[in-house]
């Protein structure tokens, strides 16, 4: 293999191991806050990793440029939305979680 596509398979495995991570936060996580910021972060980067190993795959120039502007495009409306999210979820009077006092495990 050569190096080129060592560094697509390295992109395409980390973007599968965050994309995962985000999952596993989305079913484990207690509330809504944490579960957004589960989904924007690893989310995020996993999505960019795999969008990044495409788009060095792909090595055209219209190819290559559409999937710069798609990385830009998560960068922006990613966070945007899991700020949305946590936004409205703090409109309707949803409270963060928060360990009981006498909980001590």
């Amino acid at each position: 293999m050569t190096p080129t596509e060592w560094g697509i398979v390295a992109l395409a495995v980390a973007g599968a191991f965050f994309g995962g991570v985000a999952a596993v936060g989305l079913v484990r996580l207690p509330d809504v806050y944490t579960r957004s910021h589960a989904a924007s972060k690893s989310d995020t980067l996993g999505a960019i990793l795999a969008i990044a190993a495409a788009a060095l795959a792909l090595q055209t120039g219209l190819s290559t440029a559409k999937s710069v502007f798609l990385l830009l495009f998560m960068f922006i409306t990613n966070p945007t939305a899991a700020h949305a999210v946590a936004r409205a979820a703090q409109d309707q009077g949803i409270e963060p979680w928060t360990a009981d006092e006498g909980d001590d495990k």
